[in-house]
């Protein structure tokens, strides 16, 4: 009963959410995050569940977004009665098309060639964007307003709040619709797929048919997302189904973590939330997204969610005290390394991008030094150093806190 309680508390946390947020900046920064939540896990039941690494996950969003955008036009009309909250089965149902398409042909194969073949069809729709024209709009994209469409309950979705509320709701269905299909025969086959295909096929079940179902699946709810998203900002242009949108929901899932169904939801929270933040601060924020992405490959394969669910017995069994200490120990050394990480970029943006359009000079805090001078330099790459090394002393510390407390949970 428990692993159920948390589909009301969520429903509930949605609810009250603009209760605590009410500005329209705000709601339409947790609007994108639900947006972005069905967009990674959508990719999840390709790469987490089935063990399919896609590089063009973004066509059965953006396509789903433009024709969403067009359904918006036509039901704008003076002779349509359809509600907005039927704009999202319009994405469903064109991103469950193309999946057919697409995976019939991509998921006879598996592993490389099925990676390739995704980045080929992805690379293949954003060439597309810029030469139909009619279809996607151009550079420009195509735009429609939702609030002319007939209203819903009194409801006409102007509103941010409105809009808002239409998307957790959607959000919260797709989510639970993705966590029950985990939960079937077909889930457990697709993870059997992932993990032994040979086997698998040893048993009597088809690898491509359940890759392929697999496939159509994450189009539908991927087409959701961007029926949602093109609800959300009313416009849809090439970049929605360029590589760096498959990319950045790459970037979302693995950073939440693969392994877990919550992980994908974290990343794109996550992500979502620095790329809004760090863009109206730094220029070499995405640079950031990646250093942040190699940093999890390498350190913390599991991804946030791994990282939580270590702690879970650890909590249960109330040792986590026993952690804290050598955390914050070895927390200094890594704000120091963080820094110095921070300021070796910030300095090679400016020197290298705004040094020819606004000069050398860059304000910290209130200094002025230049970007081009060794003193900033050494500082930066002195912090950096430094923390590394200090991270290098800390770390056994933790490490035998950790040992320490499985030594007490089997004693206990």
């Amino acid at each position: 009963m428990k692993r159920y309680a948390i589909w009301p508390l969520a429903a509930l946390i949605l609810l009250a959410l603009p209760f605590v947020f009410d500005s329209g900046t705000s709601l339409t920064k947790m609007s994108l995050m639900c947006i972005m939540a069905v967009f990674a896990l959508s990719y999840n039941m390709l790469l987490g569940q089935t063990g399919m690494l896609s590089f063009g996950h973004a066509v059965y969003y953006g396509l789903a977004g433009f024709m969403s955008i067009h359904a918006l036009q036509i039901l704008a009309g003076p002779s349509a009665s359809m509600p907005l909250i039927v704009v999202p089965i319009v994405g469903a149902v064109t991103g469950l098309l193309f999946a057919l398409i697409f995976g019939w042909v991509s998921t006879k194969r598996a592993g490389t060639a099925f990676a390739m073949i995704s980045l080929g069809l992805g690379e293949l729709v954003a060439a597309s964007s810029l030469i139909m024209r009619s279809f996607f709009g151009g550079e420009e994209g195509v735009s429609a307003d939702r609030s002319k469409l007939a209203a819903w309950l009194g409801l006409d979705f102007g509103a941010q709040i409105q809009v808002y509320y239409l998307i957790a709701a959607w959000t919260f269905f797709a989510v639970l619709a993705m966590f029950a299909i985990t939960q079937t025969p077909f889930g457990r086959m697709a993870n059997a797929v992932r993990e032994n295909p040979e086997r698998a096929e040893f048993i009597g079940y088809s690898t491509q048919m359940i890759r392929f179902i697999s496939f159509c699946l994450s189009g539908t709810f991927a087409g959701i997302a961007g029926a949602l998203a093109a609800i959300n900002f009313e416009i849809m242009n090439a970049l929605s189904v360029s590589g760096a949108q498959s990319g950045a929901v790459l970037l979302m899932t693995y950073i939440g973590g693969v392994g877990h169904f919550l992980g994908p939801i974290l990343g794109a929270m996550l992500i979502t939330a620095l790329q809004i933040s760090l863009s109206d601060y730094t220029g070499a924020w995405m640079l950031y997204f990646g250093l942040m992405f190699i940093l999890v490959v390498m350190y913390l394969p599991g991804g946030l969610a791994g990282l939580i669910m270590a702690h879970e017995p650890v909590v249960r069994a109330g040792h986590l005290q026993h952690l804290i200490p050598a955390y914050l120990l070895a927390a200094v050394p890594a704000l120091i390394c963080l820094s110095g990480a921070v300021a070796i970029v910030e300095l090679a943006h400016h020197a290298l991008v705004k040094a020819a359009t606004e000069g050398p000079l860059m304000t910290v805090i209130g200094i002025d030094f230049s970007s081009k001078a060794p003193i900033p330099w050494l500082i930066a790459t002195g912090l950096f150093v430094l923390g590394l090394l200090l991270s290098r002393m800390a770390w056994p510390r933790v490490k035998d806190a950790w040992s320490e407390v499985h030594l007490l949970m089997k004693q206990s």
